[in-house]
């Protein structure tokens, strides 16, 4: 629904079957499938909060420009990769993926370590990607864009503040390969990532993250779910909304899409209302 002069405006029922499915993609793989499911018992995936509220990943692919972005006491500077441009919010997933994995040992009291070992495969299943061979190599130039793309920052984690530099991921290795593709492989997580997970500075999220399409979704998405927390409801002016999510949007096509998710409904965990008149962006717990 859209508030507009305080009243709600619904949608026709042709713009709501026209809209239906645009934002989530369908769940490629059976639930029984996902290593979640299998290993993981009753606990989700965690996100870690720092990178929820600060844009550290780029929304559009091949963005090779260097990135600057402040918000009260924080400042970030973004390098990207000098070859396959700047980590994406989609690449993310491999932080996600990661962070999960080492709740879970801790959850059950195993020793971790920065260095996360895992199968390409149980990671595209669990992210709702093809196992198909071109996946495999999309997920090796993910691993590219977070070790090349470089971050200086003076972000808080563990109630620590620092400026320093480092990238996304610290480094990554294949340990084993099959057929000319990886089939094993290793990432170490940079100091202030594991950081934020042993002090358990993270966030569970929904397993629909990954179907969401378009990278502003997501980025919409982590927003509402590190703003809400607990609390019913979360307003925010339009304007404010567009700068934290780091989009490089105009502000008219972007209230066009939150327009578009109040109308498909689809945003998971949270529905989302768009007041015209106070131009504030309302997400409510479903």
């Amino acid at each position: 629904m859209i508030f507009s002069d305080n009243t709600i405006q619904h949608q026709s029922e042709s713009t709501q079957k026209k809209d239906k499915k645009k934002h989530l993609s369908p769940k490629k793989h059976k639930e029984t499938d996902f290593f979640l499911a299998d290993i993981f018992n009753n606990l989700t995936f965690q996100d870690d909060i720092a990178s929820m509220e600060h844009p550290l990943f780029a929304l559009k692919a091949g963005n090779t420009k260097f990135k600057e972005y402040k918000h009260n006491n924080f400042s970030i500077s973004i390098a990207p990769h000098s070859k396959y441009g700047m980590a994406t919010i989609h690449d993310k997933d491999i932080w996600i993926y990661c962070i999960s994995k080492l709740m879970q040992a801790i959850y059950e009291e195993k020793e971790i370590s920065r260095t996360v070992h895992f199968t390409i495969y149980d990671y595209l299943i669990t992210t709702n990607r093809s196992t198909s061979g071109q996946y495999y190599e999309l997920a090796k130039m993910a691993l590219e864009r977070l070790a090349g793309t470089r971050i200086t920052t003076n972000i808080e984690t563990a109630k620590t503040r620092e400026s320093h530099g480092f990238g996304l991921i610290d480094a990554w290795r294949v340990v084993e390969e099959k057929d000319g593709r990886m089939v094993r492989v290793s990432a170490t997580l940079p100091d202030w990532l594991y950081r934020s997970i042993t002090s358990n500075q993270v966030l569970t999220i929904s397993p629909d993250y990954f179907r969401l399409r378009k990278p502003l979704d997501r980025r919409i998405y982590e927003l509402a779910r590190k703003h809400c927390g607990n609390q019913k409801e979360w307003k925010i002016k339009l304007e404010l909304l567009l700068r934290k999510t780091g989009s490089s949007e105009k502000l008219k096509g972007f209230r066009q899409s939150i327009k578009s998710l109040v109308a498909t409904n689809e945003l998971p965990d949270y529905s989302v209302a768009y007041d015209l008149e106070s131009d504030m962006v309302i997400f409510t717990q479903k």
